[in-house]
């Protein structure tokens, strides 16, 4: 294990691992126990009471957070030339199709949503397996397969983000930096975690939400009590 370093320790020392915070007391402790000089993501990580395996269990959805993620979200519009015009207004970042496909075939991924039209679905299939594993293959579940091109760019931009449960059960999420305020860190956490209280699956059974932390990118982790 590596060893500690003095901020590390510092931070870790503010900590009590034998305590369930509040959610809002967690969003506040956040900002004291982060030392870094970069601007940290904060991040939530949901434990649910489902099986993933199974498809009537698997969570996936969708959630504008109220206050943005504060990152600068990097769109691809993968559109015909009819629908350009709309996707440049609404801000991509990158808009085109063929040209675009043949760069993600060579392994360009330096993006972080790609949204497009039922009709251009077809052509991404050879793709799935550079754009499945991170995270980038546009879904109708989404909000990212549509004809409204113009208002998923804008959504994205405002804020709005997807996440799916992993193998293990665990809904990861970004919901903001450390910079916001507490109150906005925390009407973020509580969108989401009211979202996936709207997304229970009625065929899980027992406890749905086993655990909460919330964390930075280089904080320790912090246990937040599940009554919400």
């Amino acid at each position: 294990m590596g060893k500690l370093t003095k901020n590390r320790k510092i931070s870790e020392a503010k900590v009590d691992n034998s305590k369930l915070y509040s959610l809002s007391e967690a969003c506040s402790l956040l900002k004291d126990i982060s030392t870094t000089k970069f601007d940290e993501s904060v991040d939530l990580a949901v434990r649910l009471g489902v099986d993933p395996k199974k498809a009537n269990e698997m969570v996936r959805g969708v959630v504008s957070l109220p206050n943005g993620t504060g990152k600068d979200m990097k769109v691809l519009a993968l559109v015909t030339p009819d629908k350009i015009d709309e996707a440049k207004k609404a801000g991509a970042d990158y808009v085109g199709l063929d040209e675009y496909i043949e760069k993600i075939k060579g392994g360009w991924t330096d993006i972080d949503v790609i949204v497009t039209m039922p009709s251009v679905m077809g052509k991404l299939g050879p793709l799935g397996k550079v754009l499945g594993p991170r995270g980038l293959m546009p879904n109708p579940k989404t909000g990212t397969v549509t004809m409204d091109i113009g208002k998923a760019i804008s959504d994205v931009k405002a804020g709005k983000i997807d996440f799916k449960v992993d193998k293990a059960g665990i809904v990861h999420a970004p919901i903001g930096k450390v910079s916001f305020s507490s109150d906005k860190i925390l009407g973020n956490a509580n969108e989401l975690l009211q979202t996936l209280l709207k997304l229970k699956p009625t065929s899980s059974k027992g406890t749905y939400i086993k655990s909460i932390y919330i964390s930075t990118t280089m904080s320790p982790s912090l246990a937040i009590d599940t009554k919400i």
